[in-house]
């Protein structure tokens, strides 16, 4: 029988706009937790150097993917509940997940894609933060939904 204590790692999948960020902030439970998501570190390093996130996310995205994957082992090794802001819209970027977190429990959080007025709005409300719309358009022919099959103990669907 598994282990109950066991640290959870909530995966947030859904494409930009879709309410993931948004939805952790209302969540008062998630204090509690480890925030990781290269958004933060990309969002700080485009304020260091005076540019907008779009300008240094080329660039400084590998590197934002090396610090949060340091505050994953770190989380890891402190026990810590994980909560893990990324897209995740397919199988093969949530595997990465599972490999650095064999012994949590994943509870996979879904976001659906809002209407497209709704999710245009959302993401021309980001100054600075421009995702060509050819990705988005990719991300949601892509999206896979997270199944138990896939290692996920429980996935939640959120209210975005």
């Amino acid at each position: 029988m598994k282990d109950t204590n066991m640290p959870k790692v909530y995966v947030l999948v859904g494409i930009p706009g879709s309410g993931k960020s948004t939805w952790v902030r209302n969540q008062d439970w998630a204090e509690d937790c480890a925030y990781v998501s290269t958004d933060i570190w990309v969002e700080m390093e485009a304020e260091h150097q005076g540019k907008t996130y779009s300008e240094v996310f080329k660039d400084y995205m590998p590197k934002a993917v090396n610090i949060m994957s340091a505050q994953v082992v770190d989380a890891r090794e402190q026990g810590r509940d994980i909560i893990w802001d990324q897209t995740s819209t397919t199988v093969k970027s949530r595997a990465r997940k599972f490999n650095m977190l064999p012994d949590y429990e994943h509870i996979a959080v879904v976001f659906r894609c809002p209407e497209a007025s709704e999710l245009f709005r959302r993401l021309n409300s980001r100054p600075g933060k421009n995702i060509p719309i050819n990705v988005i358009e990719g991300m949601i022919k892509n999206f896979e939904i997270p199944t138990e099959e896939e290692g996920f103990k429980e996935i939640w669907y959120a209210q975005s």
